[in-house]
Parts: structure tokens; sequence; C-alpha cells
């Protein structure tokens, strides 16, 4: 009879994020698929566990999948976790996942810490929509193609970034999607020196040169979409026009407000127009 296989979520920096059924579920399993088990043998260790780890990773997942489906055909549960947080993630297990499925294997997931969750929860970013993309392209010649065709995606953007390719991403962001569209930075979450900060790409850019600690650790990009920096943008204008309309009227209000955004002083006095009739 099969066993099941547990897809279990660890910390992504504090341990104490440990959650009490990934400590029993992972002391209760014969054997344990972890991405590193170097560093899997750690958290194990801190938390008394013993059970055995075999290497499940990128580069040797396709190989291992019969060997670890016949255990658990065999009636061996097993557990997979990654470095940190839930595995599948921008992480490896998805090849393992699909075949105990195929198989007829019941996948039970153990919930715990997500970084690209972590960070849509922190940011101050609508989350009732959102897109993970993970990690982009490492040549920048790809990554702006990506990005293009994001660019008027109107929900949400999660991205994955390593900290060596922060700046440039975040200048190409900035290039296609305008400097001033909001962007949450979200640097090692539950760890030592955590930052999360909301901003716009242009002032990311400024913020990641004049601070090269900010191109360190485990980084995640929140992006509003394209037509939440369209409703700022509103916001900011509607603000602008109704200060100006406490002392001028409609007509030098928008064409004041016309002279200091940019905007066309037709679309200034219009909105001008609907703001002194609500």
């Amino acid at each position: 009879m099969s066993a099941q296989l547990f897809v279990v979520a660890t910390p992504i920096g504090h341990l104490d994020d440990m959650t009490f059924r990934a400590i029993d579920t992972l002391k209760s399993v014969s054997i344990i698929a972890a991405e590193d088990t170097r560093t899997s043998a750690q958290l194990l260790k801190h938390f008394n566990i013993s059970t055995p780890l075999t290497a499940c990773h990128d580069h040797n997942e396709s190989n291992k999948i019969d060997m670890l489906v016949q255990r658990l055909l065999k009636g061996e549960n097993m557990a997979l976790i990654s470095d940190a947080g839930t595995p599948l993630i921008s992480d490896p297990g998805f090849k393992l996942v699909r075949a105990a499925q195929e198989h007829g294997i019941r996948v039970i997931p153990v919930p715990g810490a997500c970084a690209a969750i972590a960070a849509l929860s922190s940011v101050g970013l609508p989350s009732d929509r959102f897109s993970f993309e993970g990690f982009l392209s490492s040549k920048a010649s790809q990554r702006l193609l990506q990005l293009e065709k994001l660019k008027d995606e109107t929900q949400t953007l999660i991205f994955y970034e390593a900290p060596h390719r922060i700046l440039e991403s975040v200048k190409n962001m900035a290039e296609v999607f305008g400097a001033d569209r909001p962007v949450g930075f979200a640097r090692e979450i539950t760890k030592t020196f955590e930052t999360i900060r909301k901003m716009t790409l242009g002032e990311l850019v400024q913020f990641i040169e004049s601070d090269h600690n900010q191109q360190k650790g485990e980084i995640v990009l929140v992006v509003g979409g394209a037509t939440q920096e369209k409703d700022m943008e509103q916001e900011k204008l509607d603000q602008l026009l109704t200060r100006l309309l406490q002392d001028l009227s409609v007509k030098a209000a928008s064409q004041l407000a016309a002279d200091l955004t940019g905007i066309k002083k037709k679309v200034a006095y219009q909105r001008a127009l609907e703001l002194t009739a609500q």
C-alpha cells in the first residue's frame, strides 16, 4: 500500500516560525527529500529530528523520482522540504509531486513560511489579485522582454531576485514600468537585518545605490499593477485640485494643476468640475 508525501514548509529565517505540525511530520516520516542536505541537516539538528535525509534538487530530481516513488509505493511516508520556505515556490519538488500524483500517492501540504506571501502581506500594496513571477532572467535582454510582457498587467506582481542582480533588475523595471510605479522592497524577511520599504521604482534605485547593504541577502520585490499606478496619479491630481479649489476658481485651479503636473488643461478642468460637483 502506498504511503503519503508531505510537502513541508520550513522557516525562511527565524527558526521560531517552524510549526509544531512541521516538526511532528518530519519526525514521523521514514525519509526526508531535501534541496540541500547540508542546510537541512542544521535545521533538523536544531529541532532534534533524526530522520534520514536524501538530496532532491534541480540537478538530480529527474533521476531520483523513480526511486523516491518506489519507496512511497512500498509504504514509506516521505517529506519534501526546500532550503527555506515552501517547496516548489521557485524551488525544486514539482516533478516529484507530479509523479506522486500520477501514481495515486496522496500529497499532503504542511503550510508555513513563504517569502512571497510574507512580503505581499507587509508592503501595503493591493493583495486581492497578484501574480508570482519568480526570478527574472539573468540576461538583461531577456529580462527586458519579460518585463515588457508584464508592464500592462493590472494585478500586483511579485518577484524574487538575487542580490548581485537586484540593482540592474530594479533599473530595468523603472525603465519599462516607469520610475513612478509603486514597489515594495522586502529583504532578509524574519532575519536580523530585515528591511521592508514601500516607495517608487525610481526611489528604490536610489535607495539601493546609496546603501550597498541593500544588495545582500534574500530579496522579494512586490510591484504595483499598471492600473494601480494610474489610480495613484489620479489620487495625486485630486489632492492637488482639491487644495487649489479652496482658493482659486475652477479655471485658475485647473490651469495651475496642468502647469504643475504636465497633464492637459482640458483633463484637469474636467476633473475640477467633477470635484466641485461632489
